[in-house]
Protein backbone atom coordinates (compact mmCIF):
# COMPACT_ATOMS: atom_id res chain seq x y z
CA UNK A 1 0.00 0.00 0.00
CA UNK A 2 2.84 2.31 -0.21
CA UNK A 3 4.05 5.11 2.32
CA UNK A 4 2.61 4.86 5.92
CA UNK A 5 -0.39 7.07 5.87
CA UNK A 6 -1.91 9.13 8.64
CA UNK A 7 -4.71 7.07 9.47
CA UNK A 8 -8.30 9.08 10.37
CA UNK A 9 -10.81 6.71 12.20
CA UNK A 10 -14.41 8.39 11.46
CA UNK A 11 -17.39 6.62 12.92
CA UNK A 12 -20.72 7.34 10.74
CA UNK A 13 -24.08 6.69 13.03
CA UNK A 14 -27.04 8.23 14.81
CA UNK A 15 -29.31 6.28 17.39
CA UNK A 16 -31.81 5.98 15.45
CA UNK A 17 -32.97 3.40 11.96
CA UNK A 18 -33.29 4.41 8.68
CA UNK A 19 -31.66 7.64 8.14
CA UNK A 20 -29.20 7.40 5.65
CA UNK A 21 -26.23 6.17 7.52
CA UNK A 22 -25.08 3.38 5.50
CA UNK A 23 -25.37 5.65 2.56
CA UNK A 24 -23.43 8.31 4.28
CA UNK A 25 -20.83 6.14 4.80
CA UNK A 26 -21.11 4.49 1.67
CA UNK A 27 -20.74 7.67 -0.76
CA UNK A 28 -18.59 9.49 1.24
CA UNK A 29 -15.80 6.55 1.13
CA UNK A 30 -16.39 6.73 -2.49
CA UNK A 31 -16.20 10.41 -2.67
CA UNK A 32 -12.57 10.72 -0.76
CA UNK A 33 -11.25 7.33 -2.94
CA UNK A 34 -12.25 9.59 -6.06
CA UNK A 35 -10.15 12.20 -4.44
CA UNK A 36 -7.36 9.35 -4.18
CA UNK A 37 -7.75 8.70 -0.45
CA UNK A 38 -7.12 5.16 0.23
CA UNK A 39 -10.25 4.27 2.48
CA UNK A 40 -11.63 1.61 4.47
CA UNK A 41 -15.48 0.85 4.74
CA UNK A 42 -15.84 -1.06 8.00
CA UNK A 43 -19.40 -3.04 8.30
CA UNK A 44 -20.33 -2.68 12.34
CA UNK A 45 -23.74 -2.83 11.97
CA UNK A 46 -25.97 -6.16 13.16
CA UNK A 47 -28.05 -5.47 9.83
CA UNK A 48 -25.37 -5.51 7.65
CA UNK A 49 -26.32 -2.73 5.34
CA UNK A 50 -22.94 -1.65 4.17
CA UNK A 51 -21.87 -5.58 3.21
CA UNK A 52 -25.57 -6.02 0.92
CA UNK A 53 -25.39 -2.47 -0.24
CA UNK A 54 -22.42 -4.34 -2.65
CA UNK A 55 -24.19 -7.14 -2.95
CA UNK A 56 -21.68 -9.13 -0.96
CA UNK A 57 -23.52 -12.43 -0.06
CA UNK A 58 -23.35 -11.26 4.07
CA UNK A 59 -22.72 -15.07 4.88
CA UNK A 60 -20.20 -16.22 2.34
CA UNK A 61 -16.98 -14.10 3.79
CA UNK A 62 -15.13 -13.92 7.26
CA UNK A 63 -15.56 -10.16 8.16
CA UNK A 64 -16.14 -8.25 11.44
CA UNK A 65 -17.48 -10.70 13.59
CA UNK A 66 -14.68 -13.05 13.03
CA UNK A 67 -11.86 -9.98 14.03
CA UNK A 68 -14.10 -9.17 17.01
CA UNK A 69 -13.37 -12.16 18.96
CA UNK A 70 -9.89 -12.70 17.40
CA UNK A 71 -10.15 -15.65 15.29
CA UNK A 72 -8.99 -13.67 12.34
CA UNK A 73 -6.63 -10.36 12.02
CA UNK A 74 -8.48 -7.51 10.41
CA UNK A 75 -5.98 -7.02 7.42
CA UNK A 76 -7.01 -10.81 6.27
CA UNK A 77 -10.34 -10.35 5.49
CA UNK A 78 -10.30 -6.94 3.83
CA UNK A 79 -12.43 -7.21 0.90
CA UNK A 80 -11.11 -5.21 -2.34
CA UNK A 81 -11.85 -3.97 -5.70
CA UNK A 82 -12.16 -6.97 -8.17
CA UNK A 83 -11.63 -9.71 -5.58
CA UNK A 84 -15.30 -10.74 -5.26
CA UNK A 85 -17.03 -11.74 -8.52
CA UNK A 86 -19.91 -9.42 -9.27
CA UNK A 87 -18.76 -7.31 -6.93
CA UNK A 88 -18.03 -3.73 -7.91
CA UNK A 89 -16.38 -1.57 -5.00
CA UNK A 90 -15.41 2.05 -5.77
CA UNK A 91 -11.95 2.95 -6.76
CA UNK A 92 -9.68 2.84 -3.50
CA UNK A 93 -12.28 1.53 -1.14
CA UNK A 94 -11.91 -1.75 0.75
CA UNK A 95 -14.09 -3.47 2.86
CA UNK A 96 -14.75 -5.32 5.56
CA UNK A 97 -18.14 -7.10 5.60
CA UNK A 98 -20.53 -8.26 8.26
CA UNK A 99 -22.43 -11.00 8.41
CA UNK A 100 -25.87 -12.27 10.72
CA UNK A 101 -23.86 -13.92 13.27
CA UNK A 102 -22.52 -10.51 14.81
CA UNK A 103 -25.82 -10.68 16.53
CA UNK A 104 -24.54 -12.76 19.24
CA UNK A 105 -21.03 -10.65 19.50
CA UNK A 106 -22.38 -9.66 23.14
CA UNK A 107 -22.55 -13.46 24.56
CA UNK A 108 -20.03 -14.98 22.12
CA UNK A 109 -17.05 -12.50 23.98
CA UNK A 110 -18.77 -12.73 27.44
CA UNK A 111 -18.16 -16.65 26.54
CA UNK A 112 -14.54 -16.69 25.37
CA UNK A 113 -12.91 -14.04 27.82
CA UNK A 114 -14.95 -12.71 31.10
CA UNK A 115 -11.94 -10.46 31.91
CA UNK A 116 -11.90 -8.50 28.26
CA UNK A 117 -13.31 -5.47 28.29
CA UNK A 118 -16.02 -5.98 25.12
CA UNK A 119 -16.23 -1.73 24.25
CA UNK A 120 -12.37 -2.18 23.45
CA UNK A 121 -12.96 -5.07 21.13
CA UNK A 122 -12.07 -2.36 18.16
CA UNK A 123 -9.22 -1.55 19.75
CA UNK A 124 -6.26 -3.53 18.85
CA UNK A 125 -7.63 -4.26 15.75
CA UNK A 126 -7.58 -0.28 14.36
CA UNK A 127 -3.90 0.15 16.03
CA UNK A 128 -3.19 -2.97 13.37
CA UNK A 129 -4.49 -1.50 10.48
CA UNK A 130 -2.72 2.11 11.58
CA UNK A 131 -1.21 3.64 8.83
CA UNK A 132 -2.75 1.41 5.44
CA UNK A 133 -5.60 3.61 4.96
CA UNK A 134 -6.22 7.46 5.03
CA UNK A 135 -9.73 6.96 6.04
CA UNK A 136 -11.04 4.23 8.24
CA UNK A 137 -15.23 4.48 7.86
CA UNK A 138 -17.22 2.31 10.10
CA UNK A 139 -20.66 1.95 9.39
CA UNK A 140 -22.37 1.86 13.14
CA UNK A 141 -25.55 0.27 13.99
CA UNK A 142 -28.56 2.27 15.34
CA UNK A 143 -29.04 1.76 19.54
CA UNK A 144 -26.05 0.73 21.43
CA UNK A 145 -25.28 -1.89 20.45
CA UNK A 146 -21.66 -3.63 21.58
CA UNK A 147 -20.06 -2.93 18.03
CA UNK A 148 -21.43 0.37 18.02
CA UNK A 149 -20.21 1.16 21.58
CA UNK A 150 -16.67 0.31 20.96
CA UNK A 151 -16.52 2.29 17.55
CA UNK A 152 -17.62 5.32 20.28
CA UNK A 153 -14.27 4.39 21.93
CA UNK A 154 -12.21 4.05 19.03
CA UNK A 155 -13.27 6.82 16.62
CA UNK A 156 -11.13 9.72 15.92
CA UNK A 157 -14.23 11.61 15.11
CA UNK A 158 -18.19 11.30 14.43
CA UNK A 159 -19.88 12.04 11.60
CA UNK A 160 -24.03 12.28 12.37
CA UNK A 161 -26.33 10.97 9.57
CA UNK A 162 -30.41 12.49 9.68
CA UNK A 163 -32.80 13.10 7.30
CA UNK A 164 -36.14 14.53 7.67
CA UNK A 165 -37.90 12.07 9.52
CA UNK A 166 -40.91 12.85 12.63
CA UNK A 167 -37.99 11.07 15.20
CA UNK A 168 -35.04 12.68 13.49
CA UNK A 169 -34.47 15.30 16.10
CA UNK A 170 -34.89 12.60 18.74
CA UNK A 171 -32.27 10.56 17.55
CA UNK A 172 -29.71 12.81 17.19
CA UNK A 173 -30.01 14.47 20.43
CA UNK A 174 -29.08 10.35 21.81
CA UNK A 175 -26.09 10.36 19.82
CA UNK A 176 -25.23 13.34 20.86
CA UNK A 177 -25.21 12.53 24.29
CA UNK A 178 -23.46 8.73 23.43
CA UNK A 179 -20.63 11.01 21.35
CA UNK A 180 -20.28 13.13 25.05
CA UNK A 181 -20.05 9.69 27.08
CA UNK A 182 -17.76 8.45 25.19
CA UNK A 183 -15.56 11.60 25.52
CA UNK A 184 -15.75 11.18 29.36
CA UNK A 185 -15.01 7.63 29.82
CA UNK A 186 -12.22 6.27 27.72
CA UNK A 187 -12.08 8.37 24.52
CA UNK A 188 -11.74 12.36 25.38
CA UNK A 189 -10.17 13.07 21.79
CA UNK A 190 -13.56 11.63 20.27
CA UNK A 191 -14.68 14.53 17.77
CA UNK A 192 -17.97 15.50 16.21
CA UNK A 193 -16.82 15.85 12.39
CA UNK A 194 -20.16 17.39 11.31
CA UNK A 195 -23.31 16.54 10.50
CA UNK A 196 -24.93 15.64 7.32
CA UNK A 197 -28.82 15.95 6.31
CA UNK A 198 -29.88 13.85 3.29
CA UNK A 199 -32.68 12.72 1.45
CA UNK A 200 -34.06 16.78 2.25
CA UNK A 201 -37.03 17.88 -0.29
CA UNK A 202 -36.77 22.14 0.93
CA UNK A 203 -39.74 22.45 0.77
CA UNK A 204 -40.97 20.06 3.53
CA UNK A 205 -41.89 21.40 7.22
CA UNK A 206 -39.82 18.33 8.15
CA UNK A 207 -36.34 19.25 6.39
CA UNK A 208 -36.94 23.38 7.27
CA UNK A 209 -37.37 21.82 11.22
CA UNK A 210 -34.09 19.38 10.81
CA UNK A 211 -32.35 21.92 9.75
CA UNK A 212 -33.46 24.56 11.99
CA UNK A 213 -32.28 21.92 14.82
CA UNK A 214 -29.30 21.18 13.73
CA UNK A 215 -28.14 24.96 13.17
CA UNK A 216 -29.67 25.69 17.11
CA UNK A 217 -28.01 22.91 18.57
CA UNK A 218 -24.80 21.84 16.59
CA UNK A 219 -24.30 25.31 14.55
CA UNK A 220 -21.21 25.00 12.37
CA UNK A 221 -21.22 21.32 12.70
CA UNK A 222 -23.80 21.08 10.01
CA UNK A 223 -21.96 20.10 6.84
CA UNK A 224 -22.68 23.04 4.56
CA UNK A 225 -23.54 20.68 1.69
CA UNK A 226 -26.91 18.88 1.83
CA UNK A 227 -27.41 15.52 0.13
CA UNK A 228 -31.13 15.95 -2.10
CA UNK A 229 -33.48 13.80 -1.99
CA UNK A 230 -34.02 11.66 -5.00
CA UNK A 231 -34.88 7.83 -6.39
CA UNK A 232 -31.53 7.74 -7.79
CA UNK A 233 -30.10 6.71 -4.50
CA UNK A 234 -32.73 3.09 -4.01
CA UNK A 235 -32.30 2.58 -7.54
CA UNK A 236 -28.75 2.28 -6.88
CA UNK A 237 -29.32 0.27 -3.96
CA UNK A 238 -30.69 -2.10 -5.66
CA UNK A 239 -28.30 -2.44 -8.50
CA UNK A 240 -25.95 -2.97 -5.27
CA UNK A 241 -23.46 -0.25 -6.42
CA UNK A 242 -22.60 3.94 -5.46
CA UNK A 243 -24.54 6.44 -7.40
CA UNK A 244 -20.95 7.80 -8.67
CA UNK A 245 -21.13 4.40 -10.29
CA UNK A 246 -25.00 4.10 -11.29
CA UNK A 247 -25.16 7.84 -12.39
CA UNK A 248 -22.21 9.58 -12.01
CA UNK A 249 -23.71 12.88 -13.86
CA UNK A 250 -26.63 12.74 -10.89
CA UNK A 251 -26.47 16.16 -8.94
CA UNK A 252 -25.83 13.80 -5.52
CA UNK A 253 -22.10 12.90 -6.83
CA UNK A 254 -21.52 16.45 -6.87
CA UNK A 255 -23.29 17.01 -3.15
CA UNK A 256 -21.12 13.76 -1.87
CA UNK A 257 -17.81 15.26 -3.43
CA UNK A 258 -19.05 18.58 -1.89
CA UNK A 259 -19.02 16.62 2.04
CA UNK A 260 -15.85 15.14 1.15
CA UNK A 261 -14.32 18.29 0.45
CA UNK A 262 -15.66 19.49 3.79
CA UNK A 263 -14.57 16.66 5.49
CA UNK A 264 -11.16 17.26 4.87
CA UNK A 265 -11.29 20.80 5.53
CA UNK A 266 -12.28 20.33 8.86
CA UNK A 267 -9.20 17.87 9.61
CA UNK A 268 -7.17 19.58 7.82
CA UNK A 269 -8.39 22.70 10.41
CA UNK A 270 -7.84 20.17 12.91
CA UNK A 271 -4.40 19.69 12.56
CA UNK A 272 -3.56 23.09 12.43
CA UNK A 273 -5.25 23.47 16.06
CA UNK A 274 -3.69 20.52 17.59
CA UNK A 275 -0.06 21.76 16.22
CA UNK A 276 -0.65 25.36 17.58
CA UNK A 277 -1.48 23.46 20.67
CA UNK A 278 1.45 21.15 21.07
CA UNK A 279 3.67 24.35 20.01
CA UNK A 280 2.19 26.51 22.70
CA UNK A 281 2.37 24.02 25.14
CA UNK A 282 6.44 23.23 24.20
CA UNK A 283 7.15 26.69 25.01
Amino acid sequence: MGAKKKTRIIAVGNQKGGVGKTTTAVHIAAALGERGRLCLLWDLDMAHNTTKQFGIPPDSYLGTFEVLIDAEKAADVILKPGEVEGVELPANVHIIPSKRKLEAIAQVLAERDKFRSPQDVLQAPLASLDGLYDYIIMDTGPNATLPTVAAYKAAHYFILSAQPEPWAVEGLGDALRDIQAAQRQGNPKLKLLGVVIGSVHKRTRLAAELTDYVDRVFGEKRFRTTISKSTVVPDSQKERMTVFKYAPDHPICDQYRGVAVEIEDRIAKDDGVIQAVREAANG
